[in-house]
């Protein structure tokens, strides 16, 4: 069986085979929907034929992948996805909300989501024998194809933009990829790391223009699936069962938008081989300085405007989200909407989550700002089943922690000193 049957233009509709396009439509320039043989899939794999595989990783689901598992033996890019859902029960109380979970992304081989897009991108490379892969990235993005590529041999060469928060540069050299930093944003690493793809022959990783990225992404819907198979369960023992019982609610920080597009595929995926009943509700969360897609959301539009992004949420700060359309519709099909948190929200919010021995990097705690801010307005039930997304460790940018806390004292080594402080 092939393990994909094509692509489908998100924009025109138009269908293309396996090879006869790279990246994005030739048409119109819309991002690309990967076609899997559902028929075969369903008639071959039933969901338990999954989920009683030993692999813990996002290769778990490697039937509904369209590529195969790089073989050798066991490397980062095998340990990719897999990660961990923890309760939120204090924060939740504080909140009027009856349950609230967090899935940690940073649990991931270069703690962040943008993991499983590269592993999948990385297979792929490796199938069409591609030299070196390309990609532009505020750090995460290229962390991430950074350390897959190391795990396999494989060349890479990153864009960023000269900003970036320096422990994701450092991260991007330990890994051996060819790091230049551009003297501008990361809408301008983008636009030059495409240009250098086509002149020298790279395959291009970018978010928003491979279509093999959100392919990656959308493993997390099908890691959210299994475990809400089981913890549904616990959670109607808690609020009682109903039949206007609402879908879990999941908070996503939304940059360019590939993130929430993807985990909207991998959840179509599963509504179209019958493997669920119905699509969880997505609520996109970005930052007021870098919201585009909401914008274009509030104004019930697919047309996205580019904006002069600012925020402290650098893996979300975009001014043109390449991604948007797609984005915009993993809200609106599931009776989703979009939040926008400041700064200084999401600096509460890693805070906050720190409390519970979550520490986020900005663009991940921003979701669970974004939930915060819900809860406030009234986006969200009372009884309504929620999970936060974090795509980050707060390692990744030390500098914007310490502005989410009070600075450590400096005392004498004495116990008067001690005491003074206590």
């Amino acid at each position: 069986m092939p393990k994909f049957i094509g692509y489908r233009c998100s924009i025109c509709g138009e269908e293309y085979l396996p090879g006869q396009v790279t990246y994005t439509c030739p048409k119109d320039g819309g991002n690309l929907d990967v076609v899997l043989d559902y028929d075969s899939i369903r008639k071959k794999y039933q969901p338990e034929d999954l989920l009683s595989r030993d692999d813990p990783s996002l290769w778990r689901y490697l039937p509904l992948l369209p590529v195969n598992e790089p073989k050798g033996d066991s490397t980062p890019l095998h340990a990719a996805g897999g990660t961990p859902v923890f309760s939120l029960a204090r924060l939740s109380e504080e909140m009027g909300l009856k349950q609230v979970w967090l899935k940690d992304e940073s649990r991931n081989p270069t703690a962040s989501f943008k993991d499983r897009a590269s592993a999948i991108v990385v297979a792929r490379a490796l199938e069409i024998k591609a030299e070196v892969i390309v990609t532009a990235s505020t750090g995460n993005a290229g962390a991430a194809l950074a350390g897959m590529s190391a795990a396999v041999g494989q060349k890479a060469v990153i864009f960023a933009p000269k900003n970036a928060p320096p422990a994701k540069v450092a991260q991007l050299l330990i890994f051996g990829a060819q790091v230049i930093l551009v003297d501008g944003t990361y809408d301008d690493a983008f636009d030059l790391s495409i240009k250098a793809a086509d002149e020298f022959g790279w395959y291009c990783r970018n978010t928003g223009y491979n279509p093999f990225t959100a392919e990656g992404k959308k493993t997390a819907a099908f890691e959210i699936s299994e475990w809400w198979r089981s913890a549904h369960q616990e959670f109607h023992k808690k609020v009682g069962e109903s039949a206007d019982h609402p879908p879990l609610t999941i908070f996503v920080s939304v940059g360019d938008g590939n993130i929430i597009s993807g985990i909207h595929k991998g959840f179509k995926d599963l509504l179209e081989l019958g493997w669920i009943k119905r699509l969880p509700r997505l609520i996109g969360v970005q930052a007021e300085g870098s919201a585009a897609i909401a914008d274009a959301f509030y104004a019930n539009t697919e047309k996205i405007r580019p904006v002069s992004a600012k925020t402290i949420a650098d893996s979300i700060s975009v001014d043109l989200p390449r991604d948007g359309v797609r984005a915009v519709r993993a809200a609106r099909e599931t009776n989703g909407t979009y939040v926008t948190v400041s700064d200084a929200e999401i600096l509460s919010a890693i805070a906050g989550l720190g409390k519970c021995g979550i520490f986020a990097e900005p663009a991940g705690a921003a979701a669970y700002a974004g939930l915060t801010r819900a809860a406030a307005q009234g986006l969200v039930r009372g009884d309504e089943p929620i999970l936060v997304l974090n795509t980050g460790s707060g390692l990744k940018d030390v500098r914007a922690a310490m502005q989410a806390v009070v600075e450590a004292p400096i005392i004498e080594p004495t116990l008067n000193a001690l005491k003074r402080v206590l």
